[in-house]
């Protein structure tokens, strides 16, 4: 039986530095949407499915804090860089979103993506920093997203509502909501 702790990812049954990797078809979702201009920093792109995706439509950067996972450079942990980079886009380790969302802002010249379950709306903590920053748009999948612990496919997946965070700093004014129905 699965325990709750581990559906909204704060259990020991955790993968291994959070790693669920992003099926293709969600990051072409949010590729279809958003444009991005210059070079997109995947930084946390495990064995590269995101990136793979992203370098379709842009130069890709990318980096993970492992080494074993083959794709991109590895043994770099995206939260001690200062690297900067016209937009990045990733699926952060869920512990780490406010983390990863605080110092993506400050490297990224022009946009931010980021994949997050829907709750990262919800927090007393994060609503300051999300009402002030530059929040441009809340892609929220109408279908559950199939993203596997380890990417081992099995049961236990679509249980989570996914979005897609986009923080465009040019932009002001308040969050606008929209739905992927692909």
């Amino acid at each position: 039986m699965m325990k709750a702790q581990s559906i909204v990812g704060y259990s020991q049954d955790r993968a291994e530095s959070d790693y669920y990797p992003t099926p293709p078809s969600t990051t072409l979702a949010l590729m279809r949407r958003e444009l991005f201009v210059g070079t997109v920093w995947e930084c946390a792109c495990g064995d590269g499915r995101m990136a793979k995706v992203i370098k379709e439509y842009n130069p890709v950067y990318a980096t993970d804090i492992r080494t074993d996972l083959g794709y991109g450079e590895g043994g770099l942990d995206f939260l001690t860089m200062n690297k900067s980079v016209s937009n990045i886009i990733t699926n952060p380790p869920y512990k780490l979103g406010q983390q990863f969302l605080e110092r993506a802002l400050v490297l990224a010249e022009k946009k931010v993506a980021l994949l997050l379950k829907l709750v990262f709306l919800e927090s007393e903590t994060r609503r300051s920093l999300l009402k002030n920053s530059p929040l441009k748009t809340v892609y929220v999948f109408s279908k559950r997203q199939k993203i596997y612990k380890n990417g081992d496919e099995g049961k236990n997946s679509g249980l989570i509502a996914y979005a897609w965070f986009v923080w465009d700093k040019s932009y002001s004014g308040k969050p606008y909501i929209d739905w992927i129905n692909d």
